[in-house]
Parts: structure tokens; C-alpha cells; sequence
């Protein structure tokens, strides 16, 4: 849970989505990676936490220090609320920002320019600065105003990766499918990852 000014920085968000478990994989997976993550959760995002993974919302940074302090990477906390925090500000350098699982009130905000909270704010800023912003929205099915705020936010260079896992690779199991995706995401940042078998990767390895 260290600060550490050398590391490679990278922004994480959580929304009230379903699918927390791919944002908990995520950060590990950066953080196993040697990244700086700074991550800001909303309410809404604590209250999934609480119903898909039995984490606490009243008991935060336990929860936090209890998944994530064993890490090689430093994990910085951000309140949702706390909209002067570092990563509100573009003279704060992080190298892109993940909301993951995103949404379709936090895609809608970003979509309008709506910084209402730490995470969309934190949004706005990677979108000013030219800095990579990836979405994984997790909502289905999706009507048009769901579909024309992404093609929106794709005409202003944010990669959106929608929670859909592949199945070419053989899953055996839940965790095979949120670790494809989360090997997705890193992938769209070119940040290396052994999450799952690539599909030139299984043939090759089928024909040995």
C-alpha cells in the first residue's frame, strides 16, 4: 500500500457494475506487474463488492490490505468522493486509466464531460490529456443510448472492451474466462501478461 514515485502509474475504477471480480483481477494483475495503482471504487461499486465477492464496505482498507498488500506493486486508495485527489489533476502523469467493470451511468458521464465524482473526473483528465482510456462496460441487453454514447467515446479514442470472454482457448472454469478478459485489457496497453493460451499459442502447442 506504499507510495513509491518510480513505478509506472496506472488509474483503475470500479463501478457499480456486475462483474466486480474482473476489476479485483485486474488490479492484481497490474500490481503483480509492478505498477502503481491508484484505485477509487464508487459506492455503488462497493455495495457489487459487498453481493458478488462478500467484501465489506465498512471495513475498506481491510478488505483492500487483505487482497492486495502482498503484492509487488504499491496500491493507492482514492475515495470516490474526494475529487482534489492526485489523479484529478492532468500535471499528475499515470500512464492510462481502466474502469473495468464500467457502468452505463459512469460511461454515460464520461460521454457528456459530467465530472461529478473522483472516477469520472479522473476520466476527464485522461481524455484532455491525449492519455489512454479503456472502458469494459458490463450491460446487456443494450438499447441505443447505451450504443451511441460508446461510439461517441470510440470517435474520441477510447478503447471500450466489452465483458464479452472468448471460449476458443478451452476455459476450464469462471476464473479462465475473467482472467481471458482481464488479458484483453492489457493487451489494448501493451502490457505484458501470461493470463491465458493465444490462439497461435494452443495450435503450436497442440502440434508438438
Amino acid at each position: 500500500m506504499s507510495n513509491n514515485h518510480g513505478q509506472r502509474k496506472i488509474v483503475v475504477g470500479i463501478t457499480g457494475a456486475s462483474g466486480s471480480i474482473y476489476g479485483i483481477r485486474l488490479v492484481q494483475a497490474l500490481l503483480d506487474t509492478g505498477y502503481q495503482v491508484h484505485l477509487v471504487i464508487s459506492n455503488a461499486g462497493w455495495r457489487v463488492l459487498n453481493e458478488e465477492l462478500g467484501w465489506s464496505a465498512a471495513e475498506r482498507e481491510r478488505m483492500l490490505r487483505e487482497h492486495f498488500e502482498a503484492a509487488s506493486g504499491s496500491l493507492v486508495y482514492h475515495p470516490a468522493g474526494d475529487i482534489g485527489a492526485s489523479i484529478a489533476s492532468g500535471s499528475f502523469l499515470v500512464e492510462a486509466m481502466i474502469i473495468m467493470p464500467c457502468s452505463m451511468g459512469t460511461l454515460a458521464s464520461i460521454a457528456n464531460g459530467i465530472s461529478d465524482n473522483l472516477m469520472t473526473r479522473a476520466a476527464d483528465v485522461m481524455l484532455k490529456e491525449g492519455r489512454p482510456l479503456v472502458l469494459v462496460p458490463r450491460e446487456t441487453p443494450l438499447h441505443a443510448i447505451h450504443l451511441e454514447n460508446m461510439l461517441k467515446l470510440a470517435r474520441l479514442g477510447v478503447t471500450i472492451v466489452p465483458a464479452m470472454p472468448a471460449f476458443y482457448f478451452g476455459p476450464q472454469s469462471i476464473e479462465d474466462l475473467v482472467r481471458f478478459l482481464v488479458g484483453k485489457v492489457l493487451d489494448t496497453l501493451r502490457i505484458e501478461h501470461s493470463l491465458f493460451t493465444r490462439w497461435g499459442d494452443r495450435n503450436e502447442h497442440q502440434r508438438e
